[in-house]
């Protein structure tokens, strides 16, 4: 794949054949030896073939391969004349990450962190197909699917704090639960309010360094504190979303009469009935994953309360953010000076809006929107913030993590004979996981170094660092 170099973060891959935009590359140099191992970069220049694409075909510095758009892939599109491709969403529709700050020193609870380590691991169901203990009816599920974060918030399991500091107030409206198979319906009647597994974890942290003090202080942060992160999404609900739609759209493409660089990029118009039908399904897997999230915090907080044997206000568990990024939104941005109304894909990218921008709660419209971006389990996770930067070049958008460059199968050949476990408890993380081969897949060799994949992010200006935190305790599936 050719590349341009335009400066020492941003790489163009030249307008050729029937591509209607160039792609546009967030790397370092030695970052793109890793990049070019699969194929990412021809999955960004496909992606410029859709219809309806604007300014660019877009690639954060976690990029990897994945199905039909690149994982750390955006892409926006005319919402006249452009199509929503599942595959530029995910199987894994909003996952996301939401971070909690406490009000304790982290040093103050050392000595407890094994026993919160395995009361967590106790208290929070986690692993593939595990269900929980809240059982929905039919009724009470297409609850769920409309209203999000606010179902559950009505029913006790958080506070309107929580809400103000989601993305989207933790709801996406058009929700239409009767565009849903009964097999998508039946398995996320039993998951709600659980962790999955593979790359999905819950980690204790510690702040240890802070960039930006007037961002941090905005946020809630300083350093010391005990932290809390979950990485999780829609679980099998959203799966099964993404897979009927994929293959319904597969089935019809031919009546878009446009010629399809891979047929993984199966779309529809969106305008068309297939295109907002899929709309409508994808914002029920979305406020489903807001719900999951917002559960799974207010088990977090039940569990410190009693493990440290303390109440809340003490504890001071608030939601610093919640962030997805597996989704499509209709969002207006400028392009060539010009407001349009786009549908903005995020594929393992995180929207990264800038200060002033009307969408961001009150008390971080000065600064700009928290983006979290957590790495492998050994290292470290970033706090960011959103730039006007990147509202101009990036449709408000950022990369979500380290992103992987081994593959599972490969990460399991590197791992045998070693106890990843043991490794990690020598650099004083504590680590529970339920699955055979969690340990060996999720491997932090397993990720890019996340510090610089950040430093890409912030060299380039779309998003500028707050806070390094780093694991003391990690609960995967």
């Amino acid at each position: 794949m050719n590349l341009e170099q335009l400066d020492d973060y941003r790489w163009r891959i030249p307008q050729s054949g029937k591509m209607r935009v160039p792609g546009l590359v967030f790397a370092g140099k030695r970052m793109l030896e890793q990049i070019r191992r699969d194929q990412a970069l021809a999955q960004v220049a496909n992606v410029a073939h859709l219809p309806g694409i604007v300014r660019a075909s877009l690639a954060m510095p976690d990029i990897h391969w994945g199905y039909g758009f690149p994982i750390g892939g955006v892409a926006a599109f005319d919402w006249d004349r452009g199509v929503v491709s599942p595959g530029g969403v995910g199987y894994d529709i909003n996952c996301g990450v939401r971070l909690a700050r406490t009000n304790l020193e982290a040093d103050t609870i050392r000595g407890r962190l094994r026993d919160l380590v395995d009361a967590l691991y106790q208290d929070i169901p986690c692993g593939v197909g595990k269900g929980g203990p809240l059982k929905l009816s039919v009724k009470e599920e297409k609850k769920v699917l409309r209203s999000g974060s606010r179902w559950a918030v009505e029913k006790g399991y958080g506070t309107a704090e929580d809400l103000e500091h989601t993305e989207d107030g933790g709801c996406l409206a058009g929700a239409d639960p009767g565009l849903l198979s009964p097999r998508a319906l039946e398995r996320g009647r039993s998951q709600l309010g659980t962790l999955g597994s593979g790359n999905h974890f819950l980690e204790v942290g510690r702040v240890d360094r802070i960039y930006d003090p007037e961002a941090a202080a905005a946020f809630g942060l300083f350093e010391g504190q005990l932290t809390l992160m979950l990485h999780c999404g829609s679980r099998g609900l959203g799966y099964q979303v993404c897979d009927d739609f994929l293959a319904s759209m597969t089935r019809n493409v031919k009546s878009l009469e446009v010629e399809l660089p891979d047929r993984q990029l199966a779309c529809a118009y969106i305008r068309s009935e297939p295109g907002q039908r899929y709309l409508r399904a994808m914002a029920c897997a979305a406020n489903y994953a807001w719900a999951n999230r917002q559960l799974l915090l207010h088990r977090c907080r039940e569990t410190f309360q009693r493990v440290l044997a303390m109440g809340p206000r003490d504890l001071g568990m608030d939601l610093v953010y919640d962030v997805c990024h597996n989704i499509a939104k209709k969002e207006q941005h400028v392009v060539g000076g010009k407001k349009m109304t786009l549908c903005v894909h995020r594929k393992g990218a995180t929207r990264a809006f800038g200060p002033g921008h009307a969408a961001l709660p009150d008390d971080y419209r000065p600064v700009g929107q928290p983006i979290l971006i957590p790495g492998d389990m050994g290292t470290a996770s970033y706090v960011l913030k959103g730039t006007a930067r990147a509202m101009e070049e990036t449709f408000g958008s950022s990369c979500h993590g380290a992103g992987r460059v081994l593959s599972r199968k490969a990460a399991k050949k590197k791992s045998k004979g070693r106890c990843i476990a043991r490794e990690l408890e020598d650099k004083g993380i504590l680590v529970r996981w339920t699955g055979r081969f969690t340990m060996a897949e999720e491997m932090p060799e397993a990720y890019k170094d996340v510090s610089r994949v950040v430093e890409v992010i912030h060299g380039a200006g779309i998003a500028l660092k707050v806070a390094r935190l780093r694991p003391l305790v990690v609960v995967k599936g």
